[in-house]
């Protein structure tokens, strides 16, 4: 950093009627730090604080200034309409308001379209206001600031749509800032806490975070006398927004956890570590084709979606050969398919090949039956076909992603199956830790690919029978 801007931007501030509290200034200063071409020292800045300690008024303070005095063009994101609607409503009013002729002069237009809401300002500078989806950010140019509000929301699918607008940038001022809480267990992102992560821990050049979190979960039984000194460290408005009492009024109302987690800034792993499978762990199993190079046995797995109306159907087979290698499994998808016209034409499929692949695993609350009831008919012999129990379901799930991480499983590349095998989360599964896929909160993929390839691999994992041998039928 060579210098700041922080004491202007502050100073602006204030005149708005937007004092800011002196946590909330070190922040502005640090956004403001500019280098010696006067571009952000900072392109990346995360700022995570529990709630109603005032970050909201960080990110207007900031975002006016690089408005009025930069004249930058502004992105700024919120997960929901409802909230990029009130930060806009927040900020047009010092844009509008008669006591600041100042900025009123500034005004070229304002959009106030909802769902598209905008400030044009005739030294160049604007800020335009978006709901987040995977392609929200198509369509705006020239971005030089982006703001990520209610980041522990943001998904790999959304961040990367926007990010290669920021790119796109003509000039050399490019920022991006975060601003978030931790993510609860309904939380479909990723990006937040895997951002604050990597900046926390290895301090990427460009890069860096303000953080008020308590580190630990309180142990059980803390009292609210044990845990003031944390509520103190970790809400640096408290005595100013904030008030001893009614904190202690928050603590009495609920559970440790919750206040830990609202009250704390506490990130807890397992919320943070919820995603099924890392992105990163995918890509580096991926081979380009199964080939010669699995001869093993062959397996099927069928999945369904929970109305019956979509499927996914992969293949597996094992390396076989020496002990050392012979479970080693590969996964490619063969079809996602609609049950529109019915399963006959999968069933005779799945028939046709009884005499290569030891067995077919169908799973599926519907379209399951009638697919097995199909292959009965049409003579399939016994133990090619097999239902799992949930108990197999949480065992495959689990054995999935064990033989991704020690390098004993692969897949080919598959757009479907990519998109199910890191969006996906985890779905808990009994009282016992078990879990199985689902679909990320926004929708953005079907678990029922990565579900298929699973059953495939446990399929042909657990199977003893011989295609080869003549069997009695079902």
């Amino acid at each position: 950093m060579s210098y700041t801007e922080g004491e202007d931007c502050s100073a602006l501030s204030s005149d708005l009627g937007m004092v800011p509290l002196p946590w909330q200034r070190g922040v502005i200063n640090d956004l403001c730090a500019r280098d010696g071409l006067n571009n952000p020292s900072y392109v990346t800045y995360g700022l995570d604080v529990p709630r109603q300690n005032g970050k909201n008024a960080v990110l207007e303070a900031y975002e006016v200034y690089v408005l009025a005095v930069c004249g930058w063009h502004v992105l700024h994101t919120a997960h929901r309409v409802k909230t990029a609607k009130k930060s806009f409503n927040r900020l047009v009013r010092y844009f509008t308001d008669r006591d600041h002729p100042e900025l009123c002069e500034l005004v070229e237009r304002i959009r106030r379209t909802n769902g598209e809401e905008a400030i044009y300002l005739t030294n160049g500078g604007s800020i335009e206001f978006s709901a987040r989806t995977n392609g929200s950010a198509r369509g705006f140019d020239d971005i030089q600031l982006v703001v990520f509000d209610e980041a522990q929301e943001l998904t790999d699918s959304q961040y990367d749509a926007i990010m290669y607008t920021l790119a796109a940038s003509s000039t050399g001022e490019r920022q991006i800032v975060y601003t978030g809480t931790p993510p609860n267990e309904d939380c479909p992102g990723t990006v937040f806490a895997r951002a604050r992560r990597a900046v926390l821990t290895d301090a990427p050049r460009g890069s860096a975070w303000s953080s008020w979190a308590t580190p630990e979960l309180p142990p059980k039984g803390a009292t609210f006398a044990d845990v003031l000194p944390d509520v103190y460290a970790s809400n640096p408005s408290m005595g100013y927004i904030l008030s001893e009492e009614f904190t202690e009024t928050e603590f009495a109302g609920g559970s440790l956890t919750g206040f830990a987690h609202e009250r704390l800034g506490w990130f807890s792993p397992v919320v943070v570590s919820r995603r099924a499978i890392d992105a990163r762990l995918w890509r580096r199993s991926e081979i380009d084709a199964i080939g010669h190079a699995y001869p093993g046995r062959v397996a099927f797995g069928v999945k369904f979606s929970p109305d019956g109306a979509s499927y996914a159907l992969v293949g597996c087979k094992l390396r076989g050969g020496h002990a050392s290698d012979r479970r080693d499994a590969a996964v490619e998808l063969i079809e996602c398919g609609t049950t529109a016209a019915g399963t006959a034409a999968l069933a005779s499929w799945l028939y046709e090949r009884r005499t290569t692949a030891s067995v077919v695993v169908v799973d599926g609350v519907n379209g399951a039956g009638p697919l097995c009831a199909q292959l009965a008919d049409l003579g399939a012999p016994r133990g090619y076909v097999v239902r799992p129990r949930t108990s197999d379901v949480v065992a495959a799930s689990a054995e999935l992603v064990d033989s991704l991480s020690g390098g004993t499983a692969s897949h080919t590349p598959s757009d479907a199956l990519d998109e199910s095998a890191t969006r996906c989360v985890r779905r808990p599964i009994g009282s016992r830790g078990g879990w199985g896929f689902a679909a990320p909160e926004d929708g953005t993929a079907d678990p029922w690919p990565i579900e298929a390839a699973m059953l495939a691999m446990w399929g042909a994992r657990m199977t003893r029978r011989n295609p080869r041998r003549r069997q009695r039928l079902l």
